[in-house]
């Protein structure tokens, strides 16, 4: 730009014509000022040739770029007027205008305060160039063709936007329409969203989260920065991270693991002013800057819940004597009173359809598994009544019963035995006519004492019958010979 390397003299001021006062306000300020050891220092861009030419314009080339004052790189936003030294001292300054004083529209301060966001830290001398470019003429575009006139001075000249965008490379061309083009489609205001599981998270476990920027018309914004608070929750172990939007304007995605019972998410990135703010150069007739556009930020929270991982209660009955499962076993799940229902992962208390505690019933292989419960918990297993064939040790007011304490994430194992019911046999058999009979249990180790005589007596008895059948026949036998023998046979 014009007037950026060679600080016009007192006299060049005058012969360029500048007024009175403004001679005696330069005058006040110099006479006042240590003389000046810095210098103009141009930082990426591009030098373009010719000048734009007017009154009293002496340099041969243009600066179409951004200069390094106090260690900033800034772009300057009052054409023709003179550029900034490294140490040149600028004051706080209002929301930018025109070089005629005059407001922006709208959607070009949202433009400007776009691009400054976006580009004030590029490295690329192209770009650099085209927001220099694009700066100058949206606030020294010329309201009149007058300004445009060579014989008007640098306070009156309007920037030439056909003239210089012809002198820049094919690059930095390029480089305009591209930013032009980024800013009407992603000016502000912007918005951002915070979305977070529809469910209770599990601590230690991640689950996903998305953070979204959205431009003026609603749509995603690419690369934007985001800076990432986490409360009860971490990202890959940290607290704190910075994530970026995506390429193509989705929601970045954080894996958020709960490291607490209440994870929080907080956000916060800089978005583009509402409307751009200028720095005002101390020294008269040196050209306002901007490095940003008075970037306002974004900020957006959300919370859920997180519980502990689930457990899972597998009871396994079985037979005292053979250790065979048992099926069809029906047990009720309550808590450690053996009363109350266990709780589910959903905090909500398990019950069957009397309201009462769940029962679960055993299967073919004598098990039960109870899945998705709450932890921690104490957790039993009662049994609700006796399966066929093991009534005997079944005591309906104390019945048989396990627990245990269940930990996140665990199986919890219990294990019930019944004993199976002795079985009976007769104690005598029945004769003559009377329907005598008694019954013996047996024990596992054989048959009881009781039993031993009646069969004893069984055994005389069924011997004493026998001689006598013996001696009968035998009687009847010496009968018969001696018949036979008085007989004559």
């Amino acid at each position: 730009m014009v007037r950026s390397t060679v600080r016009p003299s007192l006299a060049g001021r005058l012969a360029a014509g500048v007024t009175g006062a403004a001679l005696v306000a330069g005058a006040v300020l110099v006479a006042g000022a240590p003389p000046a050891s810095a210098e103009i220092q141009q930082s990426i861009g591009h030098e373009t040739k010719p000048a734009q030419p007017y009154k009293g314009n002496q340099e041969p080339s243009d600066w179409l770029g951004s200069y390094l004052v106090n260690g900033k790189q800034v772009w300057c936003v009052q054409y023709a007027h003179l550029a900034p030294d490294t140490d040149e001292q600028y004051q706080p300054g209002e929301p930018l205008k025109t070089k005629w004083g005059t407001e922006l529209p709208a959607d070009v301060a949202a433009h400007i305060s776009y691009l400054l966001l976006r580009y004030t830290d590029t490295a690329d001398a192209d770009e650099s160039a085209a927001l220099a470019h694009l700066l100058h003429s949206w606030t020294a575009a010329p309201q009149n063709a007058a300004q445009l006139d060579p014989a008007k001075s640098f306070r009156e000249i309007a920037y030439d936007a056909p003239f210089h965008l012809a002198k820049l490379p094919p690059g930095a061309q390029q480089a305009v329409e591209r930013l032009r083009a980024d800013a009407v489609a992603n000016h502000g205001p912007w918005t951002t969203k915070i979305t977070k599981p529809t469910g209770a998270q599990v601590i230690g476990t991640p689950d996903t989260w998305t953070v979204e920027v959205r431009n003026a018309a609603g749509k995603g914004v690419s690369d934007v920065p985001v800076a990432v608070t986490l409360t009860d929750a971490t990202v890959g172990g940290k607290s704190e991270v910075t994530v970026p939007t995506r390429a193509d304007g989705s929601a970045a995605a954080l894996e958020v693991t709960p490291t607490g019972p209440n994870p929080a998410v907080a956000i916060s990135l800089l978005s583009p002013a509402d409307k751009p703010v200028v720095q005002q150069a101390v020294q008269v007739d040196t050209q306002r800057v901007v490095s940003t556009g008075g970037e306002k930020e974004l900020v957006a929270e959300e919370a859920v819940t997180a519980v502990t991982a689930p457990g899972a209660v597998k009871v396994g009955k079985t037979d005292a004597k053979t250790g065979a499962g048992i099926a069809g076993v029906q047990l009720r799940v309550t808590g450690a009173d053996k009363q109350t229902p266990a709780v589910g992962q959903d905090g909500q208390p398990l019950v069957g359809d009397d309201g009462g505690a769940l029962v679960v019933t055993t299967g073919a292989d004598g098990t039960a598994a109870v899945p998705d419960l709450k932890t921690p918990q104490e957790v039993c297993v009662v049994e609700v009544a006796a399966p066929p064939g093991y009534e005997q040790g079944f005591d309906p007011g104390s019945p048989p019963s396990a627990c245990g304490a269940l930990e996140p994430g665990q199986t919890l194992e219990l294990a019930l035995v019944n004993q199976p019911n002795k079985p009976t046999v007769p104690t005598a058999i029945p004769a003559g006519e009377g329907p005598v009979q008694t019954t013996a249990a047996m024990s596992a180790g054989g048959p009881s004492g009781g039993l031993l005589t009646a069969l004893g007596a069984l055994v005389l008895m069924a011997a004493s019958g026998l001689l006598f059948l013996f001696k009968t026949a035998r009687g009847k036998q010496v009968v018969s010979k001696r018949m036979r023998r008085d007989w004559g046979h």
